[in-house]
């Protein structure tokens, strides 16, 4: 857990380091108060109906004005927000606690154990995702919980494949071999050494995930599958405002541009640590090659010195 925590610190402050990290940082900052504090920020109660305030304009009392059933719109992007933020964040922890224990598990065991679980990955990559998540929830029936289960039953798979490719590579370094030669133990050779090597790439995989995440979400819920009235979600509320559109656009642009808005803010949270990581990944390796060389060189020296003679295979 503290080597968890020391590498997240340490991609947010890789990630502070890029400009667009930073812009994706405070929106992402903003709309995390906005999901934990949404129904208090709320100016009305986002569930009460007042049909004699139906669909009125900007105001200061309503700001973003009223829906159809008049309820205050600002309440239900407010409230909304912990809505889709929340079933969003629940699915990215769920794929984790699957998918990279998965993926551990069938890198560093391998045989029949990777053979099976890949199977499973390839049949499950065959089809499109969407429609696999779409399939899935008409077959449960239209409910949040329900909805969590169909998005987390395929996205694991990318997490998996992630960290088992991380782990093919890690397993043949020598750290790992000097770590099962002193009698470390499977398990904690995997939750020592190996995890804190995937943590990174997953990191910026769940962040570029997110906004595919709520996308996914709104849609479903914009499709009857999640949330249910009364419930406010953006999806949803997208669905309610279609009636509508020509008359009062708001009903839709408003979720719209929240949705928007967060899903181009983890986009550009998770590319910016992609990039810093990709960097500090160039700059390792050439830092390798050239301490190679400089040893190499050091080397072909020191035997000169000693023979009088250059090494052999490494004139120059």
């Amino acid at each position: 857990m503290t080597e968890a925590i020391r590498i997240g610190a340490a991609a947010l402050r890789r990630l502070a380091s890029r400009p667009w990290g930073i812009a994706g940082l405070a929106v992402g900052a903003v709309l995390a108060v906005l999901a934990f504090f949404g129904s208090a920020l709320a100016p009305h109660d986002p569930l009460t109906v007042r049909m004699d305030l139906r669909l009125l304009p900007s105001s200061w009392t309503y700001p973003l004005g009223t829906d159809a059933l008049g309820r205050c719109l600002l309440s239900r992007l407010l409230v909304g927000a912990q809505t889709t933020l929340g079933l969003a964040g629940l699915v990215i922890v769920a794929v984790l606690l699957i998918g990279v224990p998965l993926g551990l598990l069938a890198g560093y065991a391998g045989g029949r154990v990777d053979a099976f679980l890949m199977r499973i990955v390839d049949g499950l990559s065959t089809l499109p995702d969407f429609l696999l998540v779409i399939a899935i929830s008409g077959f449960l029936g239209p409910s949040q919980v329900h909805l969590i289960v169909a998005i987390v039953a395929i996205n694991w798979i990318g997490y998996a494949r992630i960290v088992r490719g991380v782990v093919l590579s890690e397993r043949e370094k020598d750290y790992v071999a000097a770590a099962i030669v002193s009698g470390c133990k499977p398990a904690a050779l995997l939750r020592r050494h190996l995890l804190p090597s995937v943590l990174s790439p997953v990191l910026v995989y769940a962040a570029l995930d997110i906004g595919k995440t709520i996308l996914v979400v709104s849609s479903l819920s914009f499709l009857g599958l999640g949330a249910q009235p009364p419930s406010p979600e953006w999806g949803a509320m997208l669905n309610d405002g279609r009636a509508y559109f020509q008359t009062a656009p708001q009903l839709m642009v408003y979720p719209g541009l929240a949705i928007m808005l967060v899903v181009i803010a983890f986009n550009l949270m998770g590319e910016g640590l992609r990039s810093r990581l990709d960097q500090r990944y160039t700059e390792r390796r050439s830092f390798d090659d050239g301490s190679s060389g400089s040893n190499r060189l050091a080397g072909r020296t020191l035997h000169r010195r000693r023979t009088g003679k250059p090494r052999e295979g490494n004139r120059s």
